[in-house]
């Protein structure tokens, strides 16, 4: 039995900064911007957020109800270990947006609205985040493809 294909479980925005964010049906990836109606889109380093469907997973047996956006993440993804992939790995997301990770993980802050909204916050340990560096519409299901810094597949 093959390995699954990464893909994109959900797409996510909202328009204020440090709430859950509500799933949408598509978006669009602006480059050196970010999703576009987005509160953290923007020219800085931090444009996009991805989050595992895994590690939202792993917290529901706690007894919290959450799902893809509940931890203020644009991109909730399957199949692929974000926290591994060196900064500077670059990602290709359905047949033409292309995203590069610039930080894993971020400080924790103690007063998150996400912790207390949500009783925890994965985005400091368990997330990644990426500028947009070639823009394209993204919606859930969408394959994800690991390519090398310079933006090629390393098997090819």
């Amino acid at each position: 039995m093959g390995t699954l294909q990464p893909q994109i479980v959900a797409v996510s925005r909202s328009a204020t900064r440090g709430v859950q964010k509500q799933n949408i049906a598509q978006g669009r990836l602006i480059p050196d911007h970010g999703l576009e109606g987005d509160a953290h889109a923007g020219n800085w380093p931090r444009q996009v957020s991805l989050l595992a469907q895994e590690s939202i997973d792993q917290v529901r047996p706690r007894g919290l109800p959450v799902g893809p956006g509940d931890f203020a993440e644009n991109l909730t993804t399957r199949g692929l270990e974000l926290t591994k992939l060196p900064i500077g790995t670059r990602l290709r997301i359905g047949s033409q947006a292309e995203l590069e990770v610039t930080q894993v993980g971020k400080e924790d802050h103690p007063d998150s609205p996400i912790r207390r909204l949500v009783g925890e916050s994965l985005l400091p340990h368990a997330g990644i985040f990426a500028r947009v560096v070639i823009g394209g519409e993204v919606r859930p299901g969408d394959p994800i493809e690991v390519l090398d810094v310079s933006g090629r597949h390393p098997d090819r």
